[in-house]
């Protein structure tokens, strides 16, 4: 197998060498060229290939999180791509998988607020897909229009470490309402929490897409003696708090026969963003904004057709591929290919074109440095044989002529000794000649004429 190889290589060293001209060295650095060269196109072309299949950290099960994930996987299907989906309890989770480099995760929802003192710079945003209300229930006869009015009560505020909490929190903190108070704050699954209001062991729960079902949202907004808190001072909270966002439910929207709601409501919510690792590959950015765009562009009971997905910047950076998508689309070849071919398509361009540039102008210049090579030498001989021509004057004294004649024959024994290839041999034969015509002129004493 081994002498095989060998003589293949023998047989492609000697292509070069009769191709080109070239002497062995020279024709082993060529074919080391192109060796190099090649596999690193083949390394290339591997490494530019994009995944067929991407990890997205989705939500708890029901959630409008798991939802839309699962509509991303239907779509990314179409394209031959497999989207797996990881269940979590929500934003606080899917940032915290994103985050563990030892987590196979390429992207997930995350709602604003709750990096806090997270390193996020390792992370990117492919835009805004939609804004996560916070629902708060509560039961009383009166009606509630701001959170201060909860003081005092039991209220859910989510599971510890889950976007709810987070949120819930920070409000109830601006009002002055703190755990350890009179107030009671439990944090409680959202689930359990949402049954517990329907039982009326709740005085007041905050609820979220990301934790809870839509079917749960809309099973108590029907469920008699629990209203939903429309909040008065909405802009208040969306001017102090950041990444806050004001909505409006408006009135009947849920149930036009039962004016479900019987007036608008007044809501907040962070904006939710699809984040990923800084790595993604392009391809799948691609693939992902424009799966964002089939399913949030649409309008909604709570944003206007064309709001989402949106590449405004909050805490994290848009990432390049998105801004690129969002200003000009996708590329070329992936506009009018489908995506496989399209992929294989970009990654031949970007293989061969490099591959040509470097290759061509390569494979130009060792012959051209090794023709300057065998060139130089044998004007080296011709210059010294100049040199013995200069020597050759009337005075020449048999001493002076016998040394010229060494000289030569120097001259003559360094040239025999010489590897030319066959393209020199016309200027290899040319200075044997001139060796023989310079020594015939010394013993012939011309230069005494």
């Amino acid at each position: 197998m081994k002498t095989g190889k060998i003589v293949s290589l023998d047989k492609v060293q000697a292509m070069f060498r009769e191709v080109f001209g070239l002497s062995r060295a020279a024709a082993i650095s060529a074919v080391g060229l192109v060796t190099a060269v090649v596999i690193g196109a083949i390394v290339l072309f591997i490494y530019l290939a994009p995944p067929t299949t991407i990890i997205m950290s989705s939500g708890p099960k029901g959630s409008m999180f798991e939802r839309n994930a699962l509509k991303y996987v239907e779509i990314l299907k179409r394209n031959g791509v497999t989207m797996k989906l990881v269940p979590s309890e929500g934003s606080v989770e899917n940032l915290k998988r994103l985050l563990d480099p030892a987590f196979k995760v390429d992207a997930g929802f995350v709602q604003g607020g709750v990096a806090g003192d997270a390193k996020i710079d390792k992370l990117m945003s492919l835009g805004s897909v939609f804004n996560e209300p916070l629902f708060i229930f509560y039961r009383n006869s009166g009606t509630e229009d701001t959170l201060a009015q909860l003081k005092g009560k039991k209220i859910a505020v989510g599971e510890a470490g889950s976007g709810t909490h987070t949120l819930s929190l920070e409000l109830l903190k601006l009002n002055g309402i703190e755990s350890g108070g009179p107030t009671r704050l439990l944090e409680i699954d959202s689930d359990q929490a949402a049954q517990d209001m329907l039982d009326a062991k709740l005085d007041a729960v905050f609820l979220m897409g990301d934790s809870v079902s839509s079917e749960m949202i809309r099973k108590l907004l029907r469920t008699p003696g629990v209203k939903l808190l429309s909040l008065a001072q909405a802009d208040g909270y969306t001017r102090k708090v950041k990444y806050l966002n004001k909505m409006v439910l408006p009135r009947g929207v849920i149930d036009f026969g039962n004016n479900l709601p019987p007036q608008d409501v007044l809501l907040i919510g962070p904006t939710v963003e699809i984040i990923a690792r800084r790595d993604l590959h392009p391809a799948l950015s691609d693939l992902l904004i424009e799966a964002a765009i089939e399913v949030h562009n649409r309008a909604t009971i709570l944003q206007r057709r064309g709001d989402f997905p949106s590449p405004v910047e909050h805490e994290y950076r848009i990432s390049e591929d998105a801004a690129r998508f969002y200003k000009s689309g996708k590329g070329f070849l992936y506009r009018y290919l489908p995506y496989t071919l399209a992929s294989l398509v970009s990654r031949i361009l970007l293989v061969l074109v490099p591959m040509i540039i470097v290759l061509l102008p390569g494979l130009r210049l060792i012959p051209a440095v090794y023709s300057w090579r065998i060139k130089s030498r044998i004007f080296k001989w011709y210059k010294a044989l100049m040199f013995i021509e200069q020597d050759l004057t009337p005075q020449l004294t048999a001493e002076t002529k016998e040394g010229l004649l060494v000289r030569i024959d120097n001259i003559e024994d360094a040239v025999n000794k010489m590897k030319v290839p066959s393209s020199f041999a016309d200027q290899f034969y040319a200075l044997r000649g001139h060796i023989s015509f310079v020594r015939s002129r010394l013993l012939a004493g011309e230069h005494q004429r």
